[in-house]
């Protein structure tokens, strides 16, 4: 049998653009048992689904490509398709401003699981190599030969290696003759150098805090660990770090509340706690990333998803170079990147 579509990666991104189309015939490949394992984890099992806030400025990337591919299938056409699926969603800012969270990661993987019934399903499955001859492409697998017409690559990026992340992506698209603009974990934490090796000794203590980070400012809560410091902030920062120093600002508002290990330990360091500079020594590394940075260059990408140097070639979600803050942006640019696809296909 040769597929009218073939599709590697069953997660948002995937599911999404297969639910919309209807009346191809389509092959799901990916290397986990079950669909969707990375919705199931996501937003502590409640799916932090999108944000209202929604524009290309919480975005790294092209601007131009990304503001495209938003406008044409936005946070309020998201909206309106889970209400249609009778889906539940509701404002949540605690971690971040205007995220929406579900009531359940199950209720999504359960509403696309309804929306995919037509497709047929290879789980289980890894994806070796991908071959064109006269047109069509060949899926190499551990198990078994796939054909198709089409191929869309909706494989992710290299973080959560323990749901099966891998560079098979990549892979494909440095075959057909693209570039990878280089990758690096991001909504990450940071270890520390030995003058910040006070943060240990504060572990387990949260605050709000404002941080400079290039020409960005981050706002959010700021948490110190036993490697270094995380939390939300330094989550969306970590997007936009590349090496040098970032400034943190312990107390930006007038009602901001110091807790008496903080002061304390600060005191001794007679430090600015409305400027004090540091450089990370690094992250936590793609085991604790929540994304990947970096991915497919997207100027080699049209804005219909299809690849400019190969034909019925499509790559959508975080295989492209398009990172997203924390708070909901990387499942509305997988969700919009696969409506998109599936529209021009």
């Amino acid at each position: 049998m040769i597929y009218d579509i073939c599709i590697i990666g069953a997660g948002a991104s995937s599911l999404m653009c297969a639910s919309n189309l209807k009346h191809k015939s389509i092959c799901i490949i990916d290397s986990n048992n079950n669909i969707a394992s990375k919705i199931k984890v996501s937003g502590g099992g409640k799916c932090n689904i999108t944000n209202e806030n929604m524009s290309h400025r919480y975005f790294k990337g092209d601007n131009v490509f990304i503001k495209d591919i938003l406008e044409q299938f936005s946070n309020e056409d998201l909206k309106k398709l889970l209400k249609k699926n009778n889906l539940y969603f509701e404002l949540n800012p605690k971690i971040v401003k205007g995220t929406y969270f579900c009531k359940s990661s199950n209720d999504v993987i359960s509403m696309f699981k309804s929306l995919t019934k037509h497709c047929k399903f290879e789980l289980n499955t890894k994806v070796n190599d991908v071959d064109y001859e006269n047109n069509i492409y060949i899926i190499n697998t551990n198990k078994k030969q796939i054909k198709s017409k089409k191929l869309i690559v909706a494989s992710g990026g290299l973080s959560f290696a323990n749901l099966g992340a891998n560079s098979i992506g990549y892979d494909i698209a440095k075959k057909f003759g693209h570039t990878i603009n280089t990758l690096n974990p991001a909504l990450v934490g940071f270890t520390v150098q030995k003058d910040q090796f006070w943060f240990k000794e504060l572990s387990g203590l949260s605050m709000d805090v404002k941080i400079k980070v290039n020409d960005k400012v981050v706002e959010g809560s700021f948490l110190f660990t036993h490697k270094g410091c995380s939390g939300p902030a330094i989550l969306t920062t970590s997007l936009y770090w590349e090496k040098g120093k970032i400034s943190i600002d312990f107390a930006p508002y007038k009602d901001s509340y110091l807790q008496k290990r903080f002061k304390r330990a600060t005191r001794e360091l007679n430090m600015d706690i409305h400027n004090y500079e540091f450089a990370p020594a690094g992250n936590f590394g793609f085991s604790k990333a929540e994304v990947t940075k970096g991915g497919i260059n997207t100027n080699e990408i049209n804005n219909t998803m299809q690849s400019k140097l190969q034909k019925d070639l499509y790559f959508i979600g975080e295989v492209l170079d398009v990172t997203g803050e924390l708070g909901g942006y990387n499942f509305q640019w997988a969700f919009s990147s696969a409506v998109v696809c599936a529209r021009n296909i």
